[in-house]
Parts: C-alpha cells; structure tokens; sequence
C-alpha cells in the first residue's frame, strides 16, 4: 500500500488537504507562544506527509532503556487499518488524542485519522484528560493512570462513558481498577502490543457484555508458543519476522491467549518456579499502594519472594493474616516487607522492575 495517499486530515471539525495542512505546520510550528505538546502534533503530521518513508519512534523502556528504532510508514498504516476493521470505526469518527505523540501509541492515534478519515481532537496530554473536556468521543486511547484520576474524580464513570470505545495500554490495570471499568457503559479494551508490533496487536474486554481475561488476535495476526511456553507473534503485514516475547501465556488457540507473566521476572525459590504477576493479582485488593513481588538472593531457597511496596511503613502489614486473605499456597508468601518511597517508571506511569528492585540497597534488606 501507497503510504502517501494519506494526506488529508481531518482536525477539529476541519478538513486539511496536503497542501493547506502543510502551511498550517509551518504557521503553527512558527508561534513561539505554542505549547511544546502541540508543537509535536505539527512536526509529526510534517513527517507523515513528507516523501521519508520511516518513522522514529521511542519505546517506553520499561524493560530495557529507552531507543529509537525505526518504523516503515506502510506498516503503520496496516497496523491502522487493522485497528480500524476490528473497532468498526468509520470515517468523520471523533477520536480523542490524548497522548503523547513521541510515543507509539500517541503516534498511531494521529496515523489512525489519516488513514481512516477520523475527526482528530486533540488535547493537551495530562494526568486528567477530562478536567476540561466535556466533548463525546467515538474512539480513543489512554493509559491505566489516566483511567485511574478519571474514576477517582468526581462523576467519573459519566466522563468515560462519554467515550464510545476506549483502549486502555501501556502499562498494567490494577485489579481494582478493572473493577471499576466493569461498572462502564461504553466498550473498553485493555490492549496487548509493543512498539515493535506498531502498538496492540491483541486486545480483551473489560466491559459487558463478553468481557473476558483472555486476549484476542486482531485481524490478520496469529500466535504461537517457543519452547519457554512464551508467546510469539505472526503478523507478515507489521513484521517481516515473527516476534519472539518474554511473555509467558497460556495459548488457547492461534488467536487467543491468557497472559500468565514474563518470563525474565520468574523466581525460582526452593526449587519452584513463581510467577510475580500472578502473585500480585491474587494480593492486589488487599494493598492500597502500588507494589510489586521480586526474588532476592538467598543462601537456603536460592531465591526468596519479598513483597516490595511503594511509600513509607506508616500502616504496616502481616504477611500471615495477609498471605490467608489473598488465598495463598505457602510457597508464595513474601519472606519480607521492603519499602521504597517513590517506584521508577515509565512516561505512561508503567513500573520499571529491575530499577525498583536496584532500588532496594543492601540497607534496606
């Protein structure tokens, strides 16, 4: 497919050919009184209508350091069109941009409207996409933090559903959360992807009706499992090659998955291999503060399971009365409770584990 014929946009309501869209960049792009956010939007509508065929984009890093790579602009529109069947979105559609642009899945939100002839609004990206907004949105995309301080505010659940489908990504939804997105409307999707599956290539439901834990294949992508039982990706039209994970799935069949954890996060303790993300949704409804299950050396178990948790000692826990609440197998209850005032993270608020657990000096143990 012919990645230049997309040239028109359509922003707020207004139609832009590339001619007309190309003079809006540069005015835009010459007031020194535009915010850095909108400057952004502008460089990056330059760059799609320009001849250069790739785009850089920045992962997230948030299970190694950040980098650029680049991505070719015809597979950006495949991952577009993808999107586009599996939502039924149509054109005129309003979708709300509410993210980053340097980023993917912000990126892909503007890509989207070119493709698929979506009304783009774009706002300022902030914590509380909805403070000021009191539009209605057929499509849009946000992180679990955003959902989050939408929820948490007042008339919430009103706000979302002024979203008629929403993905949620970038970072893991806390089971109370999700609780709280069951009580929605609208059709809201957690979504699955990585920069470099150009953003999800799967998603599941969190809404009624057909919500589900498991996640399922968006059109023309297929699944399998390596040896490690972690999942591999099959989608010809965003990658040449099959992409290898380190995310450990239970495979349903060739389009649908159970996401169980990552591999590179397994602990070994005594001989038995744990999951700390499956550890982590059985305790999350009984610790208010965001926390995490790591493996420290230990000389008996090789590895011993210690509860990390974000914040100070100011109510502290029991890990036996605790481990009962959360339905635990002896084998997986913390040895220990360390706490960390601040976790590292991402941009879009995701955990970054290996910093966390760097985190917690020798002192602390």
């Amino acid at each position: 497919m012919n990645y230049p014929r997309y040239n028109k946009i359509l922003i707020n309501g207004q139609t832009f050919q590339e001619s007309s869209l190309n003079s809006l960049c540069l005015r835009k792009l010459s007031d020194e009184t535009l915010p850095d956010w909108e400057k952004n939007l502008y460089k990056l509508i330059l760059n799609w209508i320009s001849t250069e065929p790739f785009f850089e984009v920045k992962t997230s890093g948030s299970t190694a350091s950040p980098k650029f790579i680049k991505m070719e602009k015809e597979k950006m529109v495949q991952s577009a069109l993808m999107t586009g069947q599996f939502f039924d979105l149509k054109k005129k559609d309003k979708a709300l941009l509410c993210l980053p642009v340097e980023y993917i899945a912000g990126k892909m939100m503007v890509v989207r409207s070119f493709v698929l002839g979506l009304n783009l609004i774009p706002i300022e990206p902030s914590g509380n996409p909805f403070e000021k907004s009191t539009e209605q949105f057929d499509f849009a995309a946000m992180t679990p933090m955003q959902v989050s301080n939408i929820l948490t505010g007042k008339a919430g659940i009103i706000k979302l559903n002024r979203i008629r489908k929403l993905i949620i990504g970038g970072a893991d939804i806390r089971p109370e959360l999700i609780q709280k997105i069951m009580l929605l409307k609208n059709e809201t999707w957690q979504t699955y992807g990585m920069t470099e599956t150009i953003t999800h290539v799967a998603v599941r439901k969190l809404t009624a009706p057909r919500e589900s834990e498991n996640y399922q294949a968006l059109p023309q992508v297929f699944f399998q499992q390596d040896d490690r039982t972690c999942l591999v990706i099959n989608a010809p039209h965003l990658s040449e090659a099959k992409v290898v994970t380190n995310d450990l799935v239970e495979l349903l069949n060739n389009q649908e998955f159970k996401f169980i954890g990552r591999y590179d996060s397994i602990i070994n303790s005594g001989g038995i291999k744990l999951s700390p993300e499956e550890i982590e949704k059985k305790m999350s409804p009984y610790i208010r503060q965001r926390f995490i299950i790591a493996g420290f050396p230990d000389e008996k178990l090789g590895q011993k399971l210690v509860l990390i948790i974000e914040g100070q000692d100011s109510e502290p826990l029991e890990l036996n009365g605790l481990a009962e609440k959360a339905c635990l197998a002896k084998f997986e209850v913390p040895k220990q409770i360390i706490y960390l005032p601040r976790f590292p993270q991402t941009e879009n608020g995701k955990i970054i584990r290996n910093e966390v657990i760097k985190g917690c000096t020798s002192e602390n143990r």
